[in-house]
């Protein structure tokens, strides 16, 4: 029987004039959860109570925040929701969310941001987490906010049901971003208004003067203060119980690390044709034509640079670097930066047959699996084999079947004809269909992969390490997996979005497999730049510098730990990268201007990590105010 719900107070508005009607509600900060609830009667009778006949909901709405929103509908079994990001905060614009995000699991594929992001025009959904079923019954919609920053607002004016695909729009007349790729709706301190703006702060950042000691940091980026025996490449060693990286001179080194590291970045605009109301302006003609691509931060460093801005690009990325305290350039970054041999930098492996369908796992029984893998690891390792400036290679990234186990034989066995079923069919049928036999043969299939990318890459480089698989999260990696790891990897690595890495799994994980570990993403962000807040939110610019410190120097004190990756350099696109992301999670903004609150305090922890790691000193013990992160929120309603 369907629960009774209390619908929360909504408050009919009355725009100027004889507007249309808008349902209005202000989210409680002092809450670690507010939300309402709106009955769909009120606001359109003529939807029915049963969605099967529709794909889309079509949604005009007005948020007058970028952080997170969950959106849902009570159900006759439940409560169905999804997360929805704004990318136009203040002001009202149309979003069509296909109804399968509400009913179905997502489709497989091969890591987890593929899975769980999804884009739109004037929005951005993610789909991990909350209840999935059929949408009968619907009689109220829902909106809730985690740890409200500000006291933000939203107003509903239309929910309708479509069949086909409406599209999306943004119904102000007012363009969202303006002509130096920023918010147009918000205003912030230090926010640019003119070129004049950005000439100025762009020579007080090239007039600064840095101790280039500051760090202790040799040649390649290893500290000075100890030196043990030199190979010539990065190599790993534990000293008095605590693993270390050693750099090609000997010296003991830490891979304080940035992700993403390039130059342009963070300004792209996607899919232009299909929401050019959204920008006061964009490059076009000749100036297209030189910086290379739709994007507003290249068009900014074309307006710092000139012509050649590549070029002077990548050498402020460098002097970014050495005056902030980064000695290795992580993962995902460009090739031109790297290129440049002045910063240790961090590589993946690609093309070794991990498919979508399959949820980041590859088919081993494939006829041309081993010839297809070592194909792809000699052509990869190939023009970096002689390079001392590289550290290693990751084999993958957040693979997506991570307790999915059973799902993925699911899948399989429901699938197309291929080697991975019939080998599955065949060893159900011989042990058994459990679900402890479905996660024994996927585990399998990944550790007879592991082992064979391992023979293969030693077999074609002998000077680097192995960094291993970086897993999404690393608490659910169980021991028979991180023994698995132990046999495959020179370094066990993760990407941890929390306040801090869990020291308990820190202590567990280096009991199984005593490997030096390395944190391959995190980071930090909030919502005043028009930008969704991260995946880990902090309630401003100062507090993301606070929030640094802690997670880094709480990471470094861990024996184990020898790297993080910071992700990363640049803000993400405003109208969202491929799959829709727009976090404020950079050290650099759209305009080319570091966020000082971050640089200043990458830069004072930094000087620290030497102590930090080898016990002399206490990592910081300031906590940032209202850090939350990306789980689940706990139910306001109690359903």
């Amino acid at each position: 029987m369907k629960k009774t719900i209390l619908l929360l107070a909504a408050v009919m508005l009355l725009s100027a004039g004889c507007g249309p009607k808008t349902w209005e509600f202000t989210f409680d900060p002092t809450k670690e959860v507010s939300g309402t609830k709106f009955s769909l009667k009120v606001i359109n009778p003529d939807l029915p109570t049963d969605w099967d006949a529709f794909n889309y909901l079509v949604l005009e709405y007005k948020i007058s925040t970028p952080q997170r929103l969950y959106l849902g509908f009570t159900t006759d079994s439940g409560y169905n929701d999804i997360r929805v990001m704004s990318y136009v905060p203040g002001a009202w614009n149309r979003v069509a969310i296909p109804l399968k995000y509400f009913t179905d699991l997502p489709d497989p594929a091969h890591d987890m941001a593929a899975t769980f992001n999804h884009p739109r025009y004037t929005a951005w959904m993610n789909l991990e987490g909350g209840k999935r079923g059929p949408l009968h019954g619907v009689d109220s919609i829902g909106v809730r906010l985690r740890r409200a920053i500000g006291r933000p607002t939203i107003e509903i004016r239309t929910v309708e049901l479509a069949v086909e695909d409406p599209g999306d729009e943004y119904l102000e007349d007012k363009p969202a971003f303006d002509a130096f790729g920023q918010s147009n709706l918000m205003e912030w301190t230090g926010k640019a208004h003119s070129l004049a703006d950005l000439e100025a702060s762009w020579r007080l950042e090239e007039d600064e003067v840095f101790l280039s000691d500051k760090y202790h940091y040799a040649k390649f980026g290893g500290y000075t203060q100890k030196q043990v025996r030199a190979t010539g490449y990065f190599r790993t060693e534990k000293i008095d119980g605590r693993w270390w990286l050693v750099d090609p001179e000997g010296y003991l080194f830490l891979a304080v690390g940035v992700d993403c590291v390039n130059y342009g970045a963070g300004g792209n605009i996607r899919d232009y044709e299909k929401r050019p109301s959204m920008y006061s302006e964009v490059p076009s003609g000749e100036v297209l034509e030189k910086i290379g691509a739709l994007s507003m931060s290249r068009w900014n460093l074309y307006r710092r640079y000139g012509e050649d801005f590549q070029e002077k690009a990548c050498e402020m990325v460098i002097t970014r670097m050495e005056k902030w305290g980064f000695n290795t350039i992580a993962n995902w970054s460009s090739r031109e930066v790297i290129g440049m041999n002045r910063k240790a930098y961090l590589l993946s492996l690609r093309d070794l047959g991990m498919e979508n369908d399959l949820m980041g796992l590859c088919d081993i029984f494939r006829p041309d699996y081993l010839s297809s893998l070592e194909n792809s690891i000699r052509e990869t390792v190939a023009p970096n084999l002689e390079n001392p400036w590289l550290v290693g290679y990751f084999i993958a990234n957040e693979p997506a079947w991570l307790k999915q186990e059973v799902r993925l034989c699911e899948l399989i066995l429901g699938g197309p004809e291929r080697p991975i079923q019939r080998v599955l069919k065949q060893y159900l049928g011989r042990e058994g269909d459990t679900d402890a036999h479905r996660i024994q043969f996927i585990h399998d299939c990944f550790e007879t992969f592991l082992e064979d990318v391992g023979r293969l890459y030693r077999k074609y480089d002998s000077h680097h390490l192995n960094l291993g698989i970086r897993f999404g999260k690393p608490n659910d990696v169980d021991e028979d997996l991180l023994r698995i790891c132990a046999q495959n990897f020179d370094v066990f690595s993760f990407n941890c979005y929390e306040e801090a890495p869990d020291r308990k799994m820190l202590d567990d994980a280096m009991a199984v497999m005593d490997l030096p570990m390395m944190i391959g993403e995190y980071h930090f962000g909030t919502v005043d730049r028009g930008l969704a807040q991260a995946l880990w939110q902090v309630e401003d610019q100062q507090q993301r510098g606070v929030a640094y410190r802690y997670y880094t120097e709480q990471a470094y004190s861990h024996p184990a730990i020898v790297g993080t990756g910071y992700f990363q350099w640049s803000d993400q696109d405003m109208s969202g990268r491929f799959d829709g992301e727009n976090f404020n999670c950079g050290l650099v903004d759209v305009t080319d201007r570091p966020y000082r609150e971050m640089t200043d305090a990458a830069s004072e922890t930094a000087a620290r990590l030497y102590e930090v790691h080898s016990g002399l000193l206490e990592p910081v013990s300031e906590r940032a105010r209202n850090a939350r992160g990306f789980d689940p929120i706990p139910d306001l309603w109690n359903e």
